[in-house]
């Protein structure tokens, strides 16, 4: 999937953005006011939706940053491994490995129906 574009103002806290060129969501927004001959700046604290890593990052509000497309998909277990499960997509029948996150492996059974998501190329099972 692309990318569009946002000026700082206009995000909020549970929305998504580039940084880094990895789709991160955004925790929290700090602004501050704008000095004598300064404009406003914006701080954000944002998490990697596939690394979890933290990042901060500091903006003029009007500056324009890179918000990613992300899509929520449906998709059915195919087969089982310790280590990576292979799934069906429901609307394209396109058929994909991913890894196996250790918090999801007890619920993910071939034949249920696991929710991902897909950005910038890269997948992520978020709920089974």
């Amino acid at each position: 999937m692309a990318w569009t574009q946002q000026e700082v103002r206009e995000l909020k806290e549970g929305r998504y953005m580039l940084i880094d060129e990895e789709p991160c969501r955004i925790l929290s927004i700090q602004t501050s006011k704008p000095g004598k001959h300064g404009e406003a700046k914006a701080r954000i604290d944002a998490v990697g939706l596939f690394d979890g890593s933290k990042r901060s990052v500091v903006f003029p509000v009007k500056h324009k940053v890179q918000v990613p497309m992300i899509g929520k998909r449906q998709a059915q277990v195919l087969s089982l491994t310790e280590v990576e499960v292979q799934l069906m997509d429901l609307e394209t029948y396109e058929t994909f490995s991913l890894p196996l996150d250790a918090e999801i492996r007890d619920q993910v059974k071939p034949g249920n129906e696991v929710q991902y998501l897909e950005a910038m190329g890269k997948r992520r099972i978020t709920r089974a």
